[in-house]
This record gives C-alpha cells, sequence and structure tokens, in this order.
C-alpha cells in the first residue's frame, strides 16, 4: 500500500530520464515483431493473416491487461505495481525466446501484452510529481522514450534477425527486461496516493467507477477514439511494410524495414518541441491542426507505396505527426483531478490498444488479400475518421490556453 503522506517529492531531471528510459525498454518488447514478422511467419511455416494473430492478441490482451490491472495504480504504489508487472514481461518474453512453435510464441505474446502495463503507469505517476505548467513537455518526454523503445524495437531488431536470427532479438530483449525488473524499483518511490485518494474502495468498485466517469468526463471517449485510430494505422502500415518490402515483388531483407524504422530518430527532437508547443496553443487545437499533417502522409503511402525511395517521405511525415496526436489526446485529461487520472489513461489506453489490435488483424488480412493498396487503403481510411473525429472535438471543446 502506499505511504500516506499527502505531499509525495517532486521529481528531478535524472529520475525522469531514468522512468523514460525505461519505459522505452518495456515497450519495446511489443514491436520487435514489425520488421521481423516475415521471418517468424517462414520459421513456423504460417500465413500472412495467421501470423498477424502475434500482434493482433498481443494489442488486445494489452487492451484487457490495461482494464483490469491499471486501475489499481489509483489505489496502490506505482512501484509495487510497475514491479510486479515488470517481472511478468520478463516471464513472457522468455516464452517467446525460447518457444518450440508457434502456439507458445503466440502464448507468449499474449501474456506480454496483458502485463504491459509499466509504461502507462509511468505517465500518471510523474503528473503527480510536476507543475502543472510542464506537464505537457513531461508527458511528452514519457513519451519520447517510449518513441524511443518502438524505433529501437524496430530498427534493431531488423538488423539483428538479418545477421544472427530472428531468436537472438528475443534473447537480446529478455535480458534488458530482466535489468529493468531489477532497477526500475529503486528508482521510485512508493508514496503514490495524496489525500483525494485516501478512501479505501475494492476491486470490483474501482473497475466499476469508471463507468460513471465515462458519464462525467464523456471527452475521454473523443480521445481514446482518435488515438485508437492513430495507433491503428501505425500498427497496420508497419506491419504490412515488414510483409511488402520483403516480398518477392520488392526482394528486401528486414534490415531494411529496420533501417527504415530509424527515420523516427525525428522523433526525439519534434515531440518534446511539440509538447510545449501544445502546452501554449491548446491540446484540442494543435491535435486538429497535426492530424491534417499525418492524413496528408498517410495518403502518400498508397501513392508512393512500391517505390523504397519514395516510401521515405511518407515514414517521416507520420512519423513527426503521429505522436504528437497521442500527447495532445493524453493532454485533455491528465489536468483533471490525482485521484482519477489513473482510470481515465486506463480508459484511453483501452481504446488505443483496441485500436491497434483491430490495425494488426485487419493490416495483415487486407495485405493477404490485395497487397499493399488494401492495406494502405485501410490506413487512408481509418485517417478519415481520425480527422473528422478531431476536428469534432475541437468544434465542441474550446481549450483554456
Amino acid at each position: 500500500m502506499s505511504d500516506p503522506d499527502p505531499a509525495p517529492p517532486r521529481r528531478n531531471r535524472q529520475q525522469i530520464w531514468i522512468l523514460t528510459l525505461a519505459s522505452a525498454v518495456v515497450t519495446a518488447n511489443a514491436y520487435y515483431i514489425h520488421p521481423i514478422i516475415a521471418r517468424v511467419a517462414e520459421d513456423f511455416e504460417v500465413s500472412s493473416a495467421q501470423i498477424g494473430l502475434v500482434p493482433a492478441f498481443n494489442q488486445i490482451a494489452l487492451a484487457a491487461g490495461i482494464f483490469l490491472l491499471l486501475p489499481l495504480g489509483d489505489r496502490f504504489s506505482n512501484r509495487t505495481l510497475t514491479g510486479l508487472f515488470v517481472w511478468g514481461q520478463l516471464l513472457a518474453m522468455a516464452m517467446m525466446a525460447f518457444g518450440a512453435d508457434f502456439q507458445v510464441f503466440l502464448i507468449g505474446s499474449t501474456l506480454l501484452g496483458f502485463m504491459t502495463i509499466a509504461p502507462y503507469l509511468l505517465p500518471t505517476y510523474a503528473s503527480k510529481r510536476v507543475d502543472p505548467s510542464e506537464l505537457g513537455k513531461i508527458t511528452a518526454i514519457l513519451t519520447t522514450g517510449i518513441i524511443a523503445g518502438i524505433l529501437a524495437a524496430r530498427a534493431g531488431a531488423g538488423v539483428v534477425a538479418e545477421h544472427f536470427g530472428w531468436r537472438t532479438v528475443y534473447y537480446i530483449a529478455t535480458g534488458l527486461m530482466l535489468i529493468v525488473a531489477i532497477l526500475l524499483p529503486l528508482t521510485m518511490d512508493g508514496r503514490e496516493r495524496e489525500a483525494e485518494t485516501s478512501v479505501e474502495t475494492s476491486y470490483l468498485s474501482l473497475l466499476a467507477s469508471m463507468i460513471p466517469m465515462v458519464r462525467t468526463h464523456p471527452e475521454i471517449i473523443l480521445s481514446g477514439m482518435i488515438q485508437a485510430l492513430n495507433f491503428g494505422i501505425f500498427i497496420a502500415i508497419w506491419l504490412g511494410l515488414g510483409l511488402h518490402l520483403t516480398s518477392p515483388e520488392m526482394g528486401y531483407g528486414v534490415d531494411t524495414v529496420g533501417y527504415l524504422a530509424l527515420f523516427a530518430l525525428i522523433n526525439l527532437i519534434t515531440t518534446p518541441r511539440f509538447g510545449a508547443w501544445a502546452d501554449r496553443t491548446g491540446a484540442r487545437k494543435a491535435r486538429a491542426i497535426m492530424v491534417g499533417f499525418q492524413f496528408f502522409g498517410v495518403c502518400l503511402f498508397l501513392i508512393f507505396g512500391h517505390s523504397l525511395w519514395l516510401l521515405m517521405i511518407p515514414i517521416i511525415i507520420t512519423n513527426i505527426f503521429g505522436p504528437i496526436l497521442d500527447v495532445t489526446g493524453r493532454m485533455t485529461f491528465l489536468n483533471e483531478a490525482p485521484a482519477i487520472r489513473t482510470r481515465l489513461m486506463t480508459i484511453y489506453i483501452v481504446f488505443m490498444f483496441l485500436g491497434g489490435g483491430f490495425g494488426s488483424w485487419a493490416g495483415t488480412s487486407a495485405y493477404d488479400a490485395w497487397g499493399w493498396s488494401g492495406n494502405a487503403g485501410l490506413a487512408v481510411a481509418m485517417s478519415i475518421a481520425s480527422v473528422a473525429l478531431s476536428l469534432f472535438a475541437y468544434r465542441w471543446k474550446s481549450d483554456e490556453v
């Protein structure tokens, strides 16, 4: 249980960056599959649609785990919960690294998704320890850690798998998780709750409390739907690229997919800057602007899909503007009362990973049926919906800048 001290200490810059690096490692686990999906499918002798079940079940399990487990962050110490879930991730990674058949690999990936809670406990944890005027900046820094983890997973996995085999990717990932499982709890303190959260509630009451929260904070549904579409587009495109670029038509290795992922390095510069800009501009207005640029980039995937060099253009555009849609989405509720932020984050992230699960299944299925055109066309349709919802949210709610 958490310390009753109502005024937990502020986090210093070094601790924020340690939490950011930890977020990178624990987030990366779900994304190693992206560039190497074709190699894993070949090794297990399964189709594109079947291998798509691995990321799809991972994302759906993540949504289930977040719904069932993340609300505990409003009751128990984030330090205790983070340590528990990180060890669960470590077990799942070991199953994926050493599993001898596709079923074990699929179960390990699904368990991994269910236990990937730490990246979504940490923003709420940090939000209680920073000045409210820096909320966008700190949220962006932690989001940058997630971006860096995704980047390292997609870029590194392709290169390592091309030269040492795809299982080596998971051997390395398991070792990194062991380090995080030991070190992360030492960085965090257990004084989580403020005075408002001192009333004990049962676990079922905690889950049930999210229902009236949706009624009193209806915008969380809208922000969640926008991010579900945004994340689903990201997953569908990158799984499609992993299959498309390594197909006989294109003829590239999995390392090429990894090299393309390196364009996400630009996020390390742009996302914190856009986060600070969103603090000044307002979350909803910033999101309404950025979603237009994102839509333009997604459309270019459909047009430039059969040229490796031209594909770099939409990859850069979507890498710049996709993450800030998540940052601005979180900003719409992370300024609410500290006692309810974790549960609001729960609702938001559940939507996000249901979108990721849909993108995983629909993207690989569309590719299996219609090739790259089907995959990219699906992403364009989802982006149109994201633009419409973002503009509606901006007109519905005015920002206090």
